[in-house]
């Protein structure tokens, strides 16, 4: 069975960009890296770049590798394939998580994002978003916000989700 990111979490940064990966996310990266429990150290690829608004978005090298192979079967040569690999191959930064539970984000990489002091990682599933806390409280509180006045007041979001298909 393949883990998921699940939760939400607040990490200090300090000024060298050293921040603690939670240990619930640590579990499916190791999950989503084949050379674990091998490597004691597992590995992930954060994406950036300016079709990202506001975060970073870090994959397991499983879910990374189904990225890549989707790219691999646009046609050789093509507009789309080549949007594909400059914005996801092109912007995809690769590390691991150390002995101590951490990565270390490059400052180019912070500054896209604004990161100091704290960053949020916010659970997508197959991949997490790493925020800087002050921007993820305004920009996804007020998203939210917006989507939930349009829902009636009973809304559930479980609603949202195909159930699953009978056979």
């Amino acid at each position: 069975m393949v883990l998921s990111f699940r939760g939400e979490f607040n990490q200090k940064v300090d000024g060298k960009g050293r921040m603690s990966i939670p240990a619930d996310f640590r579990a499916v990266l190791a999950d989503g890296d084949p050379k674990c429990p091998e490597a004691a150290l597992p590995r992930l690829v954060v994406l950036h770049g300016p079709h990202l608004k506001n975060c970073l978005h870090a994959y397991t090298i499983d879910a990374m590798a189904e990225i890549e192979a989707g790219i691999r079967k646009l046609p050789r040569g093509s507009v789309e394939r080549k949007r594909a690999s400059r914005m996801i191959l092109g912007k995809s930064w690769s590390t691991e998580v150390d002995k101590d539970g951490r990565i270390v984000l490059p400052q180019r990489l912070r500054q896209q994002i604004g990161l100091e002091g704290e960053a949020v990682m916010a659970a997508m599933g197959e991949y997490f978003e790493i925020w800087n806390a002050q921007t993820y409280d305004v920009v996804e509180a007020a998203e939210t916000e917006e989507w939930l006045d349009d829902q009636p007041d009973d809304f559930d979001p479980l609603t949202l989700i195909p159930l699953p298909s009978e056979g």
